[in-house]
């Protein structure tokens, strides 16, 4: 049975275990051997067996359990969350801004508050006197938008978005520069129109708005 030859052991153990997993050693919901019988199998110590068990746990293949043991929770990894953002295209990028932003925008028309709207408002007053710089534009639309995402009330949304920030930062500035113009009436015009509905307690609208004003950014992409 191939067990670990170089330094990172528990890495190395944390891919061994991976491997099996893959293979089809161990089902979904199947209990994996204890570390006593693991660590003679990978060629390491028991505690370099806890530390891969902690490593793939962390990446939701593995789910330890008091008393019970370890079992698996998925068949395989998912890729890095970072290294997918950045391998985006621009394009992708859009299409999960109009995933997460239109759904949120329709959250934020039936629960803002008092507070929301002087934030949204506030972050549009700034986005509209930055319309010259590309990045500073790009900051402070980005701004407005989150606002609205925060005016939701929903974490995970909020969670998508911010994790989604540096790639989707560089995605908007890229494109910008292709496209060599920015920050006209037309667009000002409708982040207003968006904000108007969420004032208006308009979902419906706030969410079509949201998704027409994405979609118009992926089609100048053609």
């Amino acid at each position: 049975m191939e067990q670990v030859r170089r330094t990172s052991l528990a890495d190395q153990a944390a891919g061994l275990l991976l491997a099996r997993i893959r293979s089809g050693e161990w089902e979904l919901g199947a209990k994996l051997p204890g570390e006593t019988t693991l660590a003679p199998q990978l060629g390491v110590g028991r505690s370099t067996v806890r530390e891969a068990i902690r490593q793939l746990a962390g990446r939701g293949v593995l789910q330890s359990r008091q008393g019970a043991g370890v079992f698996v929770t998925a068949l395989d990894a998912s890729e890095d969350w970072d290294l997918i953002l950045r391998r985006a295209d621009i394009s992708a990028v859009i299409e999960a801004r109009i995933a997460i932003e239109g759904e949120a925008a329709a959250l934020a028309a039936e629960r803002r508050t008092p507070a929301d709207l002087r934030a949204m408002r506030r972050a549009l007053e700034r986005r509209q006197e930055q319309r010259v710089a590309i990045e500073e534009h790009v900051d402070t639309d980005m701004a407005f938008h989150r606002s609205i995402i925060a005016a939701s009330h929903n974490e995970i949304l909020a969670g998508l978005f911010d994790d989604f920030v540096p790639r989707l930062r560089e995605a908007m500035v890229e494109m910008l520069r292709i496209r060599g113009h920015f920050g006209d009436d037309a667009d000002h015009d409708a982040h207003v129109w968006m904000l108007d509905a969420i004032v208006a307690r308009d979902a419906d609208t706030a969410r079509a708005l949201s998704r027409a004003h994405l979609r118009s950014l992926q089609q100048g992409l053609t």
